[in-house]
């Protein structure tokens, strides 16, 4: 009788598995898009932190800003670009002391406000699923 408690094969074999690998090195480049709107125009945007409201990009944020959407201060800590609640002080800038309130107003010298990209909205979505159609495969 064997010493083996099962007698079927692969049942501690003397010999190891070959592990299956998968090929290394780099991925063959493809024509196709890589993602949801690659390549289409973006522009840069400043919103409201706490309702999304559309505001001017170009000039300074005034101290006295508000928000025409919600009313609430726009020189504050949350529409900061420097804002981190992980960071400490909760600003990735060196800063003398703590901001209590970061949805408050306040005077710091380092705000900067923050962007996001968005797509721009050149063309109007079509109207009829026919129209979408070929504008989906360009015909």
């Amino acid at each position: 009788m064997s010493e083996r408690k099962y007698r079927q094969s692969g049942y501690q074999d003397e010999e190891p598995r070959e592990k299956r690998s998968r090929p290394t090195g780099p991925r063959e480049k493809s024509d196709k898009p890589r993602g949801r709107g690659l390549g289409k125009p973006t522009r840069s945007v400043f919103r409201c932190s706490r309702c999304g409201q559309n505001h001017a990009l170009g000039a300074a944020v005034a101290l006295d800003a508000s928000c025409s959407g919600c009313g609430e201060d726009l020189h504050t800590c949350t529409n900061c670009t420097h804002f981190d609640s992980s960071a400490p002080m909760e600003c990735r800038q060196p800063i003398a002391e703590r901001i209590g309130k970061k949805s408050k107003r306040n005077e710091c010298d380092l705000f900067e406000p923050k962007t996001t990209q968005e797509f721009d909205k050149e063309s109007p979505p079509p109207d009829d699923a026919r129209s979408a159609f070929d504008a989906l495969f360009k015909l």
